[in-house]
């Protein structure tokens, strides 16, 4: 890749707090070991590039993906995510995960269902008891 590309790379990871290196194969297998990215050794064989995501793995799959369909000389040969070894299918699939806030306000209406469930069918038997009862009151006073 030229050096344009990669500024441009750069770039569009910089606004997700996300970063890019080329690194040397022999310094990022040095630097990798004892590390949970360690897993990644083998593949660090030829040109190698790096991105890494400090807050949302997703994030920056989907970023480098995105990339990877304009640009055909970016190739991925892996990830690591939290410590375990993707293929560049299973970053694919990983892509396609909605991002994070999403699934958050998903997880947050599934667990709020139940209980304006259970709301709406006290409210129910409270609204049928006071009907019958003003339904009484009529009945007496007439």
């Amino acid at each position: 890749m030229t050096v344009a590309e990669l500024s441009d790379l750069r770039k569009s990871l910089l606004e997700g707090n996300l970063e890019y290196k080329v690194v040397k194969n022999t310094l990022a297998k040095i630097a990798t070991e004892g590390t949970p990215v360690s897993v990644a050794k083998n593949s660090f064989k030829g040109p190698v590039g790096i991105a890494i995501s400090y807050d949302d793995p997703v994030l920056i799959v989907r970023k480098i993906l995105e990339y990877s369909k304009r640009n055909a000389k970016l190739k991925i040969a892996a990830g690591v995510i939290e410590g375990n070894l993707c293929t560049s299918d299973d970053l694919k699939s990983v892509a396609e995960i909605p991002p994070r806030q999403v699934l958050l306000s998903m997880l947050a209406c599934g667990l709020q269902a139940p209980f304006n469930k259970l709301a709406y069918a006290l409210n129910a038997t409270l609204s049928k008891f006071i009907y019958v009862m003003e339904a009484l009151k009529n009945k007496k006073s007439q």
